[in-house]
């Protein structure tokens, strides 16, 4: 019987320390997606703000007319729904 109240009585600590784990868990998740999502762009390549440096507040890459598959593809896979200007991939725009 003893046990058993030792047992009920540690059971809020374990689930407390479940819950800080997976908080944890998910925080250093979020934190590694966040450091990846704007790699170090080559020397190279052109930012937004170099090819639009006549619109200071920025360009929308909504592309309003019809576009092929292959190119909303580019468009999902650089991530041009989150995009945030200056910060907008090339690949967003059409060619």
């Amino acid at each position: 019987m003893f046990m058993t109240d030792h047992i009920a009585r540690l059971r809020p600590v374990f689930v407390w320390a479940s819950l800080a784990v997976l908080v944890a868990a998910g925080a250093a998740q979020s934190a590694a997606v966040l450091r990846e999502a704007n790699p170090a762009r080559p020397e190279d390549a052109r930012t937004a703000e170099q090819m639009f440096a006549d619109a200071p507040d920025g360009v929308d890459p909504v592309v309003t007319g019809p576009v092929s598959a292959a190119f909303k593809q580019r468009q999902k896979d650089a991530g041009c729904d989150s995009a945030v200007w200056p910060n907008i991939p090339r690949a967003c725009y059409p060619d």
